[in-house]
């Protein structure tokens, strides 16, 4: 996992050419709705932790792993795919380091994509 990028430009190149004029504007509100929905899935992954819910935190697990697959985070996605694994096998047990490596790698990757949507 360490060598994948934390963001796999050719995911951006592909999200880009879905823009029907080619403009960062499109980009930039993919980014703008990743990043204000996955805290959301964040906080759900914590409260399911919290409460030892299984299926909430399988859940709110595949839902990171999706949205961030299709941005090109694949260490984030891999540990999102890790989580929802534990969260369906029923046992939240060994999900606790694995949540908070996933905190640290949004992080890195919501870092990544602001500046990707400045243009920098």
């Amino acid at each position: 996992m360490p060598d994948d990028p934390v963001i796999d430009p050719q995911a951006i190149a592909n999200l880009r050419e879905l823009s029907p004029d080619g403009a960062q504007e499109f980009l930039c509100e993919l980014i703008g709705v990743y990043l204000e929905d996955t805290p959301l899935r964040l906080a759900e992954l914590d409260r399911a932790m919290a409460a030892q819910d299984a299926s909430t935190l399988g859940k709110a697990a595949h839902t990171i792993k999706g949205s961030s697959s299709n941005f090109g985070a694949i260490r984030l996605s891999k540990l999102a795919q890790q989580i929802e694994l534990q969260g369906k096998s029923g046992n939240v047990s060994g999900a606790g380091p694995l949540c908070s490596q996933l905190h640290v790698e949004y992080d890195l990757v919501a870092a990544a994509l602001k500046r990707i949507a400045a243009g920098a």
